[in-house]
């Protein structure tokens, strides 16, 4: 579907960080479906989950379209993960805060194009009874190509407005996505425009020893030491974390956290969607947690709840297909 090429999620920085590959004559072309449409029925309700081949230098590391209808209204927790979030809405904004009583207030956040930075913590999004759209998860290396800025400057909240950060163009194809009537143009649309962006390059280069340090958290799974990592790119690690923050916006430990939960999360998720009963204390010894208790601790801090609360919120979408969209 969107042909934005993915080359390794969350571990080496992105190629086109520096030189987006924009010549590339598979960038944006719609090359493949992979299946039928996801659809999860109950109580009159449905859900349609569309996932699309990443295809961009690596900078887009995974990209879905959705569309539910006659969903019990309710608030859905957006869990924070290694990924900067795009969101294009294509059926009335998308509403949200930083608490339950904020989402569900009147000092709510309200866009129709959300795009968040790395979060510490959930945010509260309201669900309502039908919506539809295309959630983009994007290397936080390639902000500064897609949207002009480091991804220190998104903030860390997550239901923040897009259009404010990438302009007119944002909204205008916005526009289109919602005059579109399949799921491959729109993917094809959404890919052609993030070429355009990437073609600009207008946002700098990213330092090479914070894209250094990106892939090299990565490629220890979040379970690497600062020291050691510090001793890799050769800088302190007080230089390092200032320079590592003033990019992504969260310090070279707090990444790391970031990408040893989302392992975490995802072996979970593939457990659930297999109709099994994840085993806790295996994926905390595999995905380099001391122990059951410190993956718990983690999870309370980015959920909200515990592993078990999540999943029990979580089961219906994970098996309706809206988890696990290609991010490992």
């Amino acid at each position: 579907m969107i042909d934005i090429t993915a080359r390794g999620g969350h571990g080496a920085a992105p190629r086109g960080v520096a030189a987006p590959n924009v010549q590339d004559p598979r960038a944006g072309r719609v090359h493949r479906i992979l299946g039928p449409m996801e659809t999860a029925s109950g109580q009159n309700a449905s859900r349609e989950f569309v996932r699309a081949v990443p295809r961009l230098d690596g900078m887009v590391v995974s990209a879905v379209g959705y569309r539910t209808a006659a969903e019990r209204p309710g608030l859905h927790r957006g869990v924070p993960s290694p990924y900067l979030t795009l969101i294009f809405s294509l059926d009335g904004p998308v509403v949200g805060g930083a608490t339950p009583e904020q989402a569900g207030g009147a000092d709510a956040c309200r866009t129709d194009i959300v795009l968040g930075g790395l979060h510490q913590s959930p945010a509260y999004v309201v669900r309502p009874e039908h919506e539809a759209g295309i959630q983009l998860a994007v290397h936080p290396l390639a902000a500064r190509a897609l949207f002009g800025v480091p991804a220190a400057e998104l903030g860390g909240d997550l239901i923040t407005s897009g259009a404010e950060v990438m302009g007119r163009s944002a909204t205008e194809v916005r526009e289109r996505l919602c005059g579109q009537g399949g799921w491959e143009e729109r993917f094809a649309a959404l890919s052609g425009y993030l070429r355009r962006c990437a073609a600009s390059d207008d946002g700098g280069s990213v330092r090479p020893e914070v894209a250094e340090a990106w892939a090299w958290l990565a490629r220890h799974r979040g379970a690497g030491t600062i020291g050691g990592l510090s001793r890799h790119v050769a800088l302190s690690e007080r230089r390092l974390t200032a320079l590592f923050r003033a990019e992504t916006g969260v310090t070279p430990k707090q990444a790391a956290r970031l990408m040893r939960f989302q392992r975490a999360r995802t072996a979970i998720v593939r457990s659930v969607a297999a109709g099994a009963a994840p085993d806790l204390a295996g994926v905390a010894a595999d995905c380099g947690y001391y122990d059951h208790s410190h993956l718990v601790r983690d999870f309370r801090q980015y959920t909200g709840t515990s592993p078990t609360g999540w999943v029990a919120e979580e089961c219906r979408n994970i098996q309706a297909g809206s988890h696990g969209g290609g991010e490992e």
